[in-house]
């Protein structure tokens, strides 16, 4: 290899680490917003989940109708 060879392969290589890093830390970002926004997401769901008594699934006249026209 000719020093002129080295030379171009130099800022190549500069330039995929800049950019190695740059999207490092983009995640490490990202995954420091998603850490600290869990917290009130889960004491929003908490407070939901009182709030909200659900009686579930009830087999009344008008699902025994709905499942009656599926009949074929």
């Amino acid at each position: 290899m000719t020093k002129k060879m080295i030379s171009q392969d130099k800022p190549k290589l500069a330039r995929r680490q800049f950019l190695v890093g740059a999207g490092a830390g983009v995640a490490a970002a990202g995954a420091a917003l998603v850490v600290s926004k869990q917290p009130e997401v889960a004491e929003q769901a908490a407070a939901a989940g009182t709030e909200k008594k659900s009686k579930g699934y009830q087999l009344s006249e008008h699902v025994k109708t709905y499942y009656r026209t599926l009949l074929v």
